[in-house]
């Protein structure tokens, strides 16, 4: 039973250690995360073995296997990854005790199965629990099977599901009746590993008949027939238990309570931990949340089962005592480990804006790229990248306005995400006050880089008051707690927009689209930023309220010396607020110069056409002036060559566009532009 027990261990925790690397962006693919189940599997059969036959059943040993495991995966993650040893733990941590709790209800559901097997066949007749496994059950899942199905198909759209319905269930009740009985008389005296081998079988079928005969995606017909399958065991399983659990409930003992008993008191230190451990405005100054809450669950759930497993039976009679004493330990753990890391915490006062010496290096980028991923096959390996940004390089001075000008989707918005540490960089780098950026963003850099959004209404909570949105930061950043301070200094934040006082308890829904702007600036400001990346600002507002927003924001600059890196593709607004220019096309950059020197010297064949297409308003000429010709190619594969040459409406474009890289030319002072002819 452990060597099934630890296989099934093993593919658990490369699919959640597969899923959760992704999610963590670790860099570890499968090979090693393979190898790092391998040796969880290996300690877990031979020295776990080794450990049995010594020891004995001792609960504690297992936390000491566990521990090594720990341990062992933390270490073997430096070594790959480069992580630093807070990560890896918990990193590792994490992936373990999800491991242990699947490790625990599988023992309790295999010994319960083993149980209820024996318990059935000595007070139920053979002939009736032959019929309930044979027919009955079979049946059931057929008509549960039907209903799911049919409501995951329809939730993923999949058009007509009637005949996949219909087919894919009677399918699985066909092949689960001979099973059933050829199970049922096999010498596996456990109900639970019946019906397992019953669910893996039928999701397997499940998956093929999906794939081959209705050729849909092999991932949804995994998902789909996992999903039902998962569901129907877990149904039919719990029939089965009630349908023995009450007739043979004096003869059961107070074993079946006292698993109830236990289930609830481990979901019970878990809510109360987790509560417990993100309680407070301060925890969200302290990195690593996760590990002290799996720090505060420790204590209580190692008592809480240790006691259980050695009580057993008499579990049930004294749960409320046993359940008190963990949660009381797990308290004063999580409140030991939090006044520790508390210690951590670098408090702050709150400082007025400060006005910052123009003309010195604020931000530099160079050679920037950021390439997302495309997965395929049935291992998801990388059959290629959607190159967002190729190559860019730039930078910005204290008091100075750089714009990054293109079309939608040339990757503009993506740089800014990079910038602030948001995507992962490929290659490149980016400096701040000429230090580098790490990937992962300090304190500080939080507070000096911050960013207004392009639509208001997504980027302020509707449930918050403004004096609290615009607070967020003074509590996250500076840890600052104290209400008559935060409010006084919001106050003023307020202020410097052009708000008043009475503003300060509305909710966002109650001001209009120029005020919610001024508000999410008010909020970019509080922490006293260097730099801020204005990405496409005024686009959701309208003509009037756009110069408001953008003289303000000129206002704030020249009192208080910020950079800006203003994204748009409004070219009206970007002679208006910007002192140099950077003009991008499919994540390159084609021409950059001063304002006057791209609007009054156009150089570059896009930037010709992006100005020449530019909309105004004249009552006597109402038709579009230019369009650029063609689509933009794709940044999976963009065309050899000058990227922008199937579109390229210049006279000079020759076949050597189409086989020569760009190359940078200076046109003046300050003005360049990539192309393949000087």
């Amino acid at each position: 039973m452990s060597v099934i027990i630890s296989l099934i261990l093993f593919i658990i925790g490369f699919i959640f250690m597969n899923w959760y690397t992704k999610n963590r962006n670790f860099d570890l693919n499968l090979k090693h995360i393979i190898f790092i189940n391998i040796i969880w599997f290996v300690i877990d059969l031979f020295l776990g073995s080794v450990f049995l036959y010594l020891f004995g059943n001792n609960l504690l040993l297992d936390f000491f296997l566990i521990a090594i495991k720990i341990l062992l995966g933390s270490f073997i993650v430096i070594l790959i990854d480069d992580k630093n040893i807070g990560e890896s733990l918990e990193f590792i941590a994490v992936n373990q005790a999800i491991l242990f709790v699947v490790a625990l209800n599988l023992g309790l559901m295999f010994g319960i199965g083993n149980t209820l097997e024996f318990y059935m066949r000595e007070f139920i007749q053979i002939s009736f629990i032959g019929i309930i496994l044979v027919f009955i059950f079979p049946i059931l899942g057929f008509f549960m099977g039907s209903l799911l199905t049919m409501f995951y198909l329809r939730k993923i759209k999949w058009g007509d599901v009637s005949v996949i319905v219909i087919i894919l269930n009677l399918l699985w009740l066909i092949i689960d009746i001979p099973f059933a009985i050829t199970l049922h008389y096999l010498p596996l005296e456990n109900l639970f590993f019946n019906f397992v081998i019953i669910c893996l079988i039928n999701i397997t079928v499940g998956t093929a008949i999906l794939k081959y005969v209705f050729f849909k995606e092999i991932k949804k017909s995994l998902v789909i027939g996992s999903a039902v399958q998962s569901s129907i065991f877990g149904c039919l399983l719990l029939i089965c238990v009630l349908i023995v659990f009450f007739p043979i409930l004096e003869n059961f003992s107070n074993l079946g309570a006292s698993v109830l008993t236990f289930y609830i008191s481990l979901i019970t230190i878990l809510g109360t931990c987790i509560i417990f451990s993100y309680y407070g405005n301060k925890i969200q100054l302290v990195g690593y949340e996760k590990l002290i809450a799996l720090i505060t669950l420790v204590p209580g759930s190692i008592f809480i089962i240790n006691t259980f497993f050695t009580q057993l039976d008499a579990f049930v009679d004294d749960f409320i005592f046993y359940l008190l004493i963990s949660i009381v330990l797990s308290i004063l753990s999580g409140f030991t480990i939090k006044r520790i890391s508390y210690t951590t915490i670098s408090y702050q006062v709150i400082r007025g804006l400060i006005i910052l010496e123009k003309g010195k290096d604020l931000l530099k980028v160079e050679g920037l790229k950021v390439h997302y991923p495309l997965m395929g096959g049935i291992l998801k390996r990388q059959v290629g990248a959607v190159k967002a940004v190729d190559g860019l390089s730039f930078n910005i001075k204290t008091g100075e306005t750089l714009a990054l000008v293109g079309e939608s989707g040339c990757g503009k918005t993506t740089v800014a995400r990079a910038i602030l540490g948001l995507v992962n960089k490929d290659t490149g780098m980016i400096f701040f006050h000429n230090n580098p950026i790490p990937q992962i963003y300090s304190s500080y850099l939080r507070q000096k880089i911050q960013i207004v959004f392009q639509d208001p209404d997504a980027s302020l909570n509707p449930r918050m008051k403004v004096v609290d949105i615009i607070a967020e930061p003074l509590r996250n950043l500076l840890g600052i707690t104290n209400k008559a301070e935060i409010r006084t200094h919001v106050l003023r934040l307020l202020e410097e927009v052009s708000l008043n006082r009475e503003h300060l308890d509305r909710y966002p829904h109650e001001f209009s689209g120029g005020q919610k702007q001024r508000i999410v600036i008010a909020r970019a400001l509080a922490c006293n930023p260097e730099l801020i990346i204005l990405d496409e600002p005024t686009s959701a507002l309208d003509v009037s309220v756009q110069a408001q927003i953008l003289n303000l924001l000129k206002d704030l600059q020249n009192a208080y010396g910020y950079g800006y890196l203003f994204i748009t593709h409004n070219l009206a607004v970007v002679n208006h607020i910007a002192d140099r220019v950077e003009v991008m096309y499919l994540g390159k950059i084609v021409e950059e110069g001063n304002t006057d020197q791209i609007f009054m010297n156009p150089s570059h064949p896009y930037t010709k056409a992006l100005l020449a297409s530019r909309s105004e308003i004249d009552p006597y000429n109402q038709s579009i002036s230019f369009v650029i010709r063609g689509e933009v190619p794709s940044p999976i594969n963009p065309p050899s060559g000058c990227p922008f040459n199937p579109r390229c409406s210049s006279e000079t474009r020759t076949k050597e566009c189409e086989l020569n890289l760009p190359q940078k030319i200076k046109i003046e002072e300050n003005h360049f532009i990539w192309c393949t002819h000087s």
